[in-house]
């Protein structure tokens, strides 16, 4: 499959008149970069000030929420994938029932489960319900995301992002500055990131004609999603196994490693981010763009970890790691490869490629095969597995993403 023609039906969606192109790509990469910094700084913020606010038990119990959130708020990430995606392959089209069901579905899974959660994690009947109201939130914002991401209006999308983190976050981190424990931060949270949804939907609205474009599919969100689904899984297994596997010094150790392995596949993701838009309408000059872009940013992230393995283990666990410095150019070769097979993957999803996260899940499977085996038992021996992965991964991904020339993509289930 290819890119598409110029002038194809599909494509003659207008440019949304509000931002758009005229805003350039240089301040959009900015803007995007520093939103992403805010969503990530703030999310850190909130386990360090729990610690300094919260007893033990509470400190425990506040980190496992906001896991349940961030996973169970995965089909958001892809509800904005898919969105993004038709957006920009077909203009502005009705997804608000989408959205509705996918933000009822991931909300009420957990109003649901609350009995499990409860009494398998120890948590106060009342947090399931506010984690839910968080996540609906997460995934009804994700809709406008998509919209904006779509129409390339990059820095309201930079806005909106951390509009959402602000409103996802900063009610958490303003209960716990408040005094106000778990429940209470949580609920302050929780009112917060309610009011995100409508500012972000007024954000995203643009002037124009009725929309006579198809609507977005389940099968397409769910394609999103499955992808989405699909790199964070790849991409974790290694620390999962490690926990499984290690002792505790040795999974200590690879969790501080796989600090690197993340910042090196999250730091060069603007590229990605910029690119999807063009590459839902075929054009493959962006995919080499961002490939290239994100290549290079990896390879610098290696070197410098080859240079200064030491100083990036003592800033990311302190002193009682830097010696494990040597393994360094690992963890980040292994986040720098998934930065490209993240690319490669938003290029299928894009052209509408069926089974687009395939090669993602048979890394995955490969890993934990391997690791089942010969069950390792030091951090070097599963660095080893984990990097074989991640290049196997790489290479089945680049390879099945080849598209002959002048084929147009195939709309459907990715």
């Amino acid at each position: 499959m290819s890119a598409r023609r110029p002038g194809r039906p599909e494509e003659t969606a207008e440019p949304e008149p509000t931002g758009g192109r005229a805003n350039g790509l240089g301040a959009a990469g900015v803007g995007v970069t520093l939103a992403g910094v805010l969503v990530n700084g703030l999310a850190y913020l909130v386990p360090v000030l729990a610690a300094r606010r919260l007893d033990p038990a509470d400190l425990s119990a506040l980190a496992t929420a906001l896991g349940l959130v961030a996973i169970v708020s995965v089909p958001g990430l892809g509800l904005q994938l898919a969105v993004a995606v038709h957006h920009a392959r077909h203009g502005t089209s009705d997804t608000r029932r989408l959205t509705a069901v996918t933000a009822a579905v991931c909300a009420g899974s957990l109003i649901v489960a609350t009995p499990l959660l409860v009494a398998a994690l120890d948590l106060p009947v009342e947090v399931p319900a506010l984690l839910a109201v968080t996540t609906a939130a997460i995934v009804l914002s994700a809709r406008s995301l998509g919209e904006l991401q779509g129409s390339q209006r990059f820095l309201r999308l930079a806005t909106g992002m951390a509009l959402l983190a602000v409103g996802r976050y900063g009610g958490v981190i303003a209960g716990l500055l408040l005094g106000a424990g778990l429940t209470g931060a949580l609920a302050v949270g929780a009112l917060t990131a309610a009011l995100a949804p409508a500012v972000l939907a007024r954000l995203a609205r643009a002037p124009g004609r009725p929309s006579t474009a198809p609507r977005l599919t389940t099968a397409q969100v769910v394609a999103g999603c499955g992808a989405t689904l699909a790199m964070l899984v790849v991409s974790y297994a290694d620390l999962l196994l490690a926990r499984q596997l290690l002792p505790p010094s040795g999974s200590a150790a690879y969790s501080v490693g796989t600090v690197l392995s993340k910042g090196a596949l999250w730091a060069p993701q603007v590229a990605a981010v910029l690119a999807l838009p063009r590459l839902a309408r075929g054009d493959r000059r962006s995919r080499t763009v961002a490939l290239t872009v994100t290549g290079t940013c990896g390879l610098v992230l290696v070197l410098a970890s080859t240079l200064a393995g030491g100083l990036a283990f003592r800033l990311a666990g302190g002193p009682a790691y830097a010696h494990l410095g040597r393994y360094a150019p690992l963890f980040a070769a292994i986040g720098a490869l998934y930065a490209v097979v993240f690319v490669l993957l938003n290029d299928r999803l894009a052209a509408g490629v069926r089974w687009a996260a395939a090669p993602l899940w048979v890394g995955t499977a490969g890993l934990v095969t391997v690791a089942a085996t010969i069950r390792p038992r030091t951090v070097a021996d599963l660095l080893l597995a984990a990097l074989g992965t991640a290049i196997v991964t790489t290479l089945i991904m680049a390879v099945t993403a080849r598209r002959p020339p002048g084929a147009a993509p195939a709309i459907g289930p990715g």
